[in-house]
């Protein structure tokens, strides 16, 4: 197997740093969380990601790049956009992808997590993309492999690449970070998205809000470095950026308790134009997504075609997922 090209030679930029010097691309052993992570590696991540926006928009791949790799795509829950995003990616760069379906697989029949890892390291695959309910799954399963494992979600614990992407999206329509004030709304205390938003908005400078009624806030969530509202006219009061967060009622046990109904819940909390009308003239909208409309986000808002920059998220997702298996391909990479 020929070795990969380094980033020069794909023509990769390599972005100068906070001092003016050329910064050297880092590649991590695996990507399970935000938290930890330095700006300078943050910053690695989105521009090799920008990088791969332009290649996506011009039509060409990268099919070399990860010729005669293998990527698993193991999901112990359901997911649409981020393992579609990580195939698509994947397929992009030139790996085989294997999409396992759990509710089919022996681990339907008993099998027990470690289990489950020696069979994918009998298999030789390369790089290994993990959702799982319980958090640290994906932290497991790095101890027990020799593939590159990259969380795509665990728990209420973290989701690395939608904070990647999320960043992303925002780097481009604001041309920074540093400063922003960023503005997160809703079941914060069941989100992963949430909680890897904050640690990167936060590393990256930015002033993190999180607005919801009190049953949806972590216990001492001001620890986190954010500033904590609970009433949308406060929270949102000259906000940059807008993120929505959608309703997890799977994750609530006596979720009656926790939140209204849903009209009032949107009458209170649900983002429409009389709500946005508080943050600053220029602020986006973004949400994750599956978004509850009508719940978390009015459909007039969700689909305003210029604040709101949802779909523009789920573009972002296949160039940083490209970006992460690269990265993570370069310092996995087997001896030939």
């Amino acid at each position: 197997m020929a070795r990969m090209a380094s980033p020069a030679q794909l023509g990769y930029p390599a972005a100068p740093n906070r001092v003016g010097k050329r910064r050297v691309i880092t590649a991590p052993r695996h990507l399970l969380q935000i938290e930890g992570m330095h700006p300078p590696q943050i910053d690695t991540m989105l521009d090799l990601a920008e990088s791969y926006v332009l290649l996506n928009r011009s039509g060409t791949t990268q099919r070399d790049l990860l010729r005669g790799r293998t990527l698993i795509n193991l999901f112990f829950e359901d997911s649409t956009r981020t393992r579609t995003s990580f195939e698509l990616a994947g397929k992009r760069l030139g790996a085989d992808v294997i999409n396992m379906s759990v509710s089919t697989s022996s681990v339907n029949k008993g099998e027990t997590l470690l289990d489950t890892a020696a069979t994918l390291n009998a298999m030789n695959c390369d790089l290994l993309v993990v959702r799982h309910g319980q958090s640290g799954a994906p932290n497991l399963l790095a101890q027990k492999v020799d593939a590159a494992v990259i969380n795509a979600g665990d728990g209420t614990h973290e989701h690395p690449t939608q904070a990647l992407l999320d960043a992303l999206t925002i780097r481009r329509r604001k041309g920074r970070l540093e400063g922003l004030v960023v503005a997160i709304c809703g079941d914060v205390l069941h989100s992963r998205v949430a909680r890897s938003n904050i640690h990167l908005l936060g590393t990256m400078g930015c002033r993190v809000r999180v607005v919801a009624p009190p049953t949806l806030i972590p216990n001492q969530a001001e620890r986190l470095g954010v500033d904590v509202f609970h009433n949308m006219k406060d929270g949102l009061q000259d906000a940059d950026v807008v993120m929505m967060l959608r309703l997890q009622r799977e994750r609530m046990s006596g979720a009656g308790s926790l939140v209204p109904s849903p009209r009032e819940y949107f009458r209170f909390w649900g983002l429409d134009a009389e709500k946005l009308a508080f943050a600053k003239d220029d602020a986006i909208v973004m949400h994750p997504g599956p978004m509850n409309r009508g719940v978390e986000i009015d459909s007039a808002i969700a689909d305003d075609p210029v604040r709101s920059v949802i779909r523009e998220q789920v573009e972002m997702g296949v160039a940083v997922r490209m970006a992460v298996l690269d990265l993570l391909a370069r310092s996995n990479r087997r001896n030939d």
